[in-house]
């Protein structure tokens, strides 16, 4: 590329197209047009096309910034591309240039071609920020000729001082000219691992970083007077893409403009639209003809393909582009997606226990056994009639799939899986933030947050002008009570609908039960209870994805009231709010169906009513456990493929379509979108990047489903880990082909997600525990056969669970319209409960067994809950937080850091003791030569 000096310009480097405030204010060339030259020949450079580096092929574009252009008339724009034009072709001869701009010029202000008072307001804005930007060092060129109509691009570059000085600043630990040789375990432990790496070996990736390094280089924080420590001559590697674009955004996030709403830096002027976006570059395209390699077309195809769904994540690369908090992420889907498989397999054996022996389940053979002819009172008043228990029969086989003593054992297995998947990723973390160099490194203060230091100041504003005191102001606990009881009454509300919603479906299966029950086609009337369970659950499942949108919402705008300090503080407390109201949003309609309902109810002659019309329903025969199984699987599945699949892969579709559209309406030329856009352009047309909080809270809810009921619905992990594979590769796309490059966080740790996933799992040891004792039949039939059955076998169970009713105590109006049943007039009819007969001395009061049950059950809860926490605490005690060889070579690291800084040190002392020696012989030499002149 052409590179000329020009003496009438003082450019700040050597082949440098960008000229400096000062110049332009001495030129009298206005800022907005001239900021940057445009290249000579731009065409000449392949690099330059792709918009990965400036207009001379040679500074990497690191961070990008746009925004609008006003559409303005083509006199203007001629007149503007002249004067580039001219001015241009004055630096190419070396002439003075141009004289300033005409005063009816259209940047200047003239009356026919002025900008309104906000768009100027957003221009003077740009001005102070981009020239704060090129007094902290960075260097800029700006781009509004591209072939996407109304967008001005500004390219930002950081030279290689800036980012010593970024780099030292934020303590980057990077890696030194010293390297160690790393020693594995040896003897019996070294043959496994190579025996297991040698079966695994097909499932990893065909990356370099997958072969066991031998060798490591000791890391550092980066020092500009420490140097000499690292490898520095290929200086333009030495920092990545990922840390070159993360070294900016801090210089972006602490200038100041002061003309701005706020007085931080980008993310105020990106909220008050000054900006239209901030973001790093791709590294380059994934697919299409003439594709350099890149790390993010190397991820594309061994990462983000279907085509190896089987093999392991590439973790290392990830972080490398990513940053390390995505990283994290990732690892910890890869791990709990491992996880999921050994839980998965047992909840599959366990489902086919129940298949094997549901013929030998004798509670449901008497269910079954129509010679018994039991039969039912009513499930509804007036309309429904009298029924027979053997019509059951499909309920209750159905049900002992899900209850049998094998649900037992799974449920202490899934407590006891949570307790390990915890600590398997206590380990996997440490040794992740060995390899990545965080092991010494700790969570700095963030800036404090625009609109926190907007709010401070309208509140010293507000204060006395007279009493000037020193003291730095600060929003208090009584400046925040109005957001907090804000947030205090909005969270109860939408609970409070969350409870109401759930309501109005019970309301709909009654009436809905009612209204099926009064049909005259025979089919409708046999399928009452299946038709109003699936539906309902269907209505359910709706309800809760368009909750799920309007609670994250109403999360992030009760969290804006707030106006937290930092960010990770608002990060926080957003993910709280939105966890608590998405887990009673997913899992208000399963506790209901597991621990209240058929418990409200009443009994025959003295029902519960709501609105004195709508009888409280009950459970079926089989019990609960059936209907909470369908209301757990369908909303489990219904939220994994609409929510977290079809709308991840639709959505961003529709909205890169939609921007696609708006886009061409508005070009000038259609042709000119045939052409290739530049990098920068094409990034601009990817969905922004908003951050892992949707991420993690699918994840976290699905993790609810997997524990919390995993007692009603033991193919819940089966289902988990099939979701969870197209989940990783889905996300893997996504983040490197249709998001825009997120800007680089570093952490240690996935955060406050690491306490949600651990009181879930706490949680989930109680509710199981309350599921099996409560909901289920366990409890029951293990007090008959050990205490009621004459045989100890469970043979005449269901007749012990069933009482009498005699039906002239029906209440008036509620009695079948039909008294008969299959011919017979009907004096008694049963019931699913422990109550005395109506012809004892205490007719319908609850009875000795109930209560016996009950103690049982109660002891039940009480004794699992202590032993399966005792055992998950065993485990938690066996299993060390940090790997013992991670331990060892941090511990040896730290020795071989200090021998080299002791190393460094004598080299200073021998250095300074031998130009003292130096020093000393010269002057002695001459000191002897005087004395032999003057001698």
């Amino acid at each position: 590329m052409n590179n000329e000096q020009y003496p009438s310009l003082q450019l700040k480097e050597k082949q440098m197209n960008i000229i400096s405030i000062k110049a332009i204010e001495d030129i009298g060339y206005d800022f907005q047009d001239s900021i940057i030259l445009k290249s000579v020949a731009p065409e000449e450079n392949t690099q330059c096309q792709q918009g990965l580096y400036f207009q001379d092929g040679k500074r990497r574009v690191d961070y990008i910034l746009t925004y609008h252009i006003k559409k303005t008339s083509s006199s203007r724009r001629h007149t503007s591309r002249l004067r580039d034009n001219a001015f241009t072709r004055t630096l190419r001869r070396g002439r003075e240039p141009p004289p300033p701009a005409p005063k009816d010029d259209a940047e200047v202000g003239s009356p026919h071609h002025s900008l309104d008072h906000h768009d100027d307001d957003k221009c003077l804005r740009r001005e102070e920020f981009e020239s704060n930007l090129m007094e902290m060092g960075l260097e800029l060129e700006r781009d509004e000729e591209t072939k996407t109509p109304g967008v001005g691009f500004v390219k930002i570059h950081a030279p290689w001082s800036i980012l010593c000085r970024e780099a030292e600043f934020m303590k980057l630990k990077m890696p030194t000219k010293k390297v160690y040789e790393v020693k594995h375990n040896s003897g019996v432990m070294e043959k496994i691992n190579a025996f297991i790496s040698k079966l695994t070996d097909p499932l990893h990736p065909n990356l370099e970083e997958n072969r066991t390094q031998k060798v490591k280089h000791l890391s550092y924080p980066f020092s500009r007077e420490k140097q000499h420590l690292f490898d520095l001559s290929d200086k333009d590697s030495f920092f990545d893409s990922k840390t070159r674009s993360s070294l900016v955004f801090e210089v972006l996030k602490r200038t100041k403009c002061t003309k701005a709403k706020f007085s931080m830096g980008i993310t105020s002027l990106l909220g008050s639209g000054v900006y239209l976006a901030a973001y790093p570059l791709h590294d380059g395209d994934v697919d299409g003809e003439n594709v350099e390699p890149n790390d993010r077309k190397l991820m594309y195809e061994e990462w983000a393909s279907y085509s190896v769904f089987y093999k392991y994540q590439p973790i290392g690369l990830i972080r490398k582009y990513f940053g390390e908090k995505i990283g994290l992420y990732f690892a910890w889907l890869g791990v709990y997606t491992q996880m999921l498989i050994p839980a998965s397999l047992v909840g599959v054996i366990v489902f086919l226990y129940g298949c094997v022996t549901v013929d030998d389940d004798i509670p449901s053979m008497e269910i079954c056994d129509q010679r018994k002819n039991i039969t039912m009172c009513p499930l509804c008043d007036r309309v429904c009639s009298y029924w027979n228990l053997s019509t059951a029969c499909g309920t209750a086989r159905a049900s002992h799939l899900f209850d049998n003593p094998a649900t037992v054992f799974f449920s202490i297995f899934m407590s006891l899986w949570a307790a390990f998947f915890m600590e398997h990723w206590k380990r996997r973390q440490m040794r992740l933030n060995y390899e990545w160099d965080l092991t010494g490194f700790e969570d700095e203060e963030d800036h404090p947050r625009a609109e926190y230091e907007f709010r401070v100041m309208q509140k010293s504003l507000k204060k006395d002008h007279k009493s000037q005191r020193p003291e730095k102001e600060k929003l208090t606990c009584r400046d925040r009570f109005p957001a907090y009881m804000t947030n205090l009454i909005m969270m109860l509300l939408m609970i409070g609908v969350t409870f109401a919603i759930v309501f109005g479906v019970i309301l709909y299966r009654i009436s809905t039960k009612a209204a099926l029950a009064m049909s005259s086609n025979p089919m409708t009337r046999s399928n009452v209870r299946l038709t109003v369970k699936t539906t309902a659950a269907i209505i359910n499942l709706v309800v809760i994805l368009i909750l799920d949108e309007v609670y994250g919402a109403v999360a992030r705008w009760l969290t804006v009231l707030e106006v937290p300090k930092t960010d990770k503080s608002f990060e926080e407390r957003l993910i709280f709010k939105t966890f608590i109201l998405k887990f009673v949003n997913a899992f208000t309609p399963i506790i209901y169906i597991a621990f209240f309902r058929g418990r409200l109810g009443g009994r025959p002659g003295s029902y519960l009513y709501v609105f004195e019309s709508y009888r409280m329903e009950e459970c079926a025969h089989g019990g609960c456990l059936m209907e909470l199984c369908i209301q757990l699987s369908i909303t489990m599945l219904g939220k994994q493929l609409i929510q977290n699949n079809l709308f991840e892969i639709g959505v961003p579709k529709l909205k890169k379509l939609i921007r696609y559209i708006k886009s061409k309406r508005s070009s000038f030329q259609e042709e000119e979108y045939e052409k290739k856009l530049q990098r920068y352009e094409t990034d601009h047309f990817l969905e922004p990047f908003v951050g892992l909080t949707p991420e993690y809270m699918e994840m976290i809810i699905q993790f609810g489903f997997v524990t919390l009921f995993v007692a009603s619905f033991p193919l819940a992990p089966l289902f988990a880990l099939l979701n969870n594979i197209i989940e990783i590769r889905l996300d893997a796309k996504k983040f490197v082909a249709e998001l825009r490059r997120p800007d680089a966080a570093r952490g240690k740790d996935i955060g406050i997600w690491y306490n949600i996933l651990r009181g879930v799992a706490k949680v989930a040891v109680i509710v199981n525990a309350f599921v099996i004792s409560f909901t289920s039949d366990f409890i029951p039939r293990l007090v008959y056969q050990y205490m009621y059955s004459p045989d100890g076998s469970m043979h005449g169970f269901v007749n012990h669970t069933l009482s009498y009713f005699n039906v002239s105590h029906f209440q008036n109006g509620t009695a079948p319209l039909e008294p008969f049943h299959l011919g017979f007039h009907v004096d008694i009819c049963r019931y699913k409960d422990y109550r005395e007969p109506p012809w004892s001395l205490t007719p319908y009061e609850i009875s000795k067994e109930f209560w016996a049950v009950l103690a049982a059950r109660l002891a039940f809860v009480i004794v699992f809950q202590n032993v399966v926490m005792l055992m998950s605490d065993v485990v938690d005690w066996i299993i060390p937080d940090i790997p013992k060889d991670i331990s060892l070579q941090i511990h040896k690291e730290k020795i071989l850091m200090m021998d080299l800084f002791m190393k460094e040190e004598q080299g200073k002392t021998r250095l300074e003791d031998s130009c003292k020696e130096k020093s000393t012989l010269t002057r002695s030499r001459s000191m002897s030569h005087t004395a032999c002149k003057n001698y």
